[in-house]
């Protein structure tokens, strides 16, 4: 089909190009040619029906009461004899526009025997994104639960940090206490041993004088 277009919009200078009817239009001074792709055939209308009719015994699949060719082969199009046609169909129309004699696309729908209801173009459906898989009972179970425990977990941290300065204060508090307790009951036994000593010293004195 692309070689087919690409020879139509080279031999039909001045052709416009659009998609209505889900057909391919080429419009010279309204309709000249529509073309319909299939999935192993392609269709080309031509306005001009006397073009058809004269070369009907070139091409196989013509029919001259619709004025379309039907190409059943796609990998061997005669091109050369398509190319004919689009330049005659041009001359033709030119001739029929001095006429003012050209044909309405409702004529030619009509004469290609294609209804415009059914040759719409489908409406695009957007597919809808499928809903996340539901979760089981046990999985939302433990997504619910995963953040209480996270959060009694954090509590008790706060707990166990909060007890700890307290603890460590009433051990400076209890140290400090016991200190002077200490440095009496050391000054109490070095006095005993400086009054033992000296009683020591006076006995020693006494023997040495008798």
């Amino acid at each position: 089909m692309a070689r087919v277009c690409s020879m139509i919009r080279r031999s039909a200078r001045g052709v416009r190009e659009s998609m209505r009817y889900g057909l391919a239009f080429y419009e010279l001074d309204g309709p000249l040619f529509a073309l319909e792709s299939g999935r192993r055939h392609m269709s080309l209308y031509i306005a001009e029906r006397e073009v058809v009719v004269k070369h009907k015994e070139a091409l196989p699949g013509v029919n001259t009461a619709r004025s379309f060719v039907k190409f059943s082969d796609l990998n061997r199009l005669p091109l050369d004899v398509v190319e004919k046609i689009v330049r005659d169909s041009v001359a033709a129309r030119r001739t029929r526009v001095q006429q003012g004699a050209v044909l309405t696309q409702a004529d030619l729908l009509k004469l290609w025997a294609i209804k415009e209801e059914a040759a719409q173009v489908a409406t695009t459906v957007r597919p809808v994104a499928a809903p996340p898989p539901r979760k089981s009972a046990a999985a939302e179970a433990a997504s619910v639960a995963a953040p209480v425990a996270a959060e009694k977990t954090a509590k008790a941290a706060k707990k166990v940090a909060a007890k700890m300065p307290a603890k460590s204060g009433a051990a400076s508090t209890s140290a400090d206490a016991a200190s002077p307790a200490r440095a009496a009951e050391k000054k109490g036994a070095a006095a005993k041993r400086g009054s033992a000593a000296k009683s020591a010293s006076v006995a020693r004195g006494g023997s040495v004088r008798k």
